[in-house]
């Protein structure tokens, strides 16, 4: 006959098997939904700065300065199945020697249960806006844009851009003050 391991064991592997049945259950009925929602960025204030760099060689790069407004209703993307967003503005822009160049400025953690709802005014980039070299001076077109990664409770780890973006100019001349 068998024997209490044996049936433990069956007992086990039947209750595994439900488990991972269930879980795949839980991820379906959340994985093709739009987590997508508008977000309003606008920009007070830019500065530029051209500074040492001292990562590399002995050059001067340039550092810019932004300050920002933040909307978005983000409720919409919560659901049974979302633990929590991880939420960063990046700046994506294009110079001679780099075809894409991409800089996160600002993140946050919104846990479930936290206010979804952002309304930031005044926010100073969180992070150096620093680029190897001299291509923010009067670069025309740096986009700014608002992603999240969604961290579920069972499946996939999407990366989501919201629906709303800002381009802008940056000057033609550095600023010479101390201050930001």
């Amino acid at each position: 006959m068998n024997t209490v391991l044996s049936r433990a064991n069956s007992l086990f592997a039947f209750s595994l098997s439900v488990m991972a049945a269930l879980t795949f259950g839980c991820f379906v009925t959340t994985a093709f939904k739009d987590r997508r929602v508008p977000v309003d960025i606008h920009v007070s204030k830019v500065m530029l700065k051209n500074v040492d760099d001292f990562t590399g060689p002995r050059e001067r790069s340039d550092l810019g300065f932004l300050t920002f407004d933040l909307s978005s209703d983000l409720q919409p993307i919560f659901d049974w199945n979302v633990k929590q967003l991880f939420l960063y503005l990046s700046a994506e822009y294009a110079t001679r020697s780099n075809a894409l160049n991409q800089v996160v400025l600002w993140d946050k953690i919104v846990l479930r249960g936290e206010n979804t709802k952002l309304s930031l005014r005044d926010v100073k980039s969180k992070y150096f806006f620093f680029d190897d070299g001299n291509g923010l001076r009067a670069n025309k077109n740096i986009t700014l844009t608002l992603s999240w990664n969604v961290v579920p409770n069972a499946g996939i780890l999407p990366l989501v851009a919201g629906s709303g973006h800002v381009s802008l100019p940056f000057p033609e001349s550095y600023e010479t003050t101390k201050s930001y």
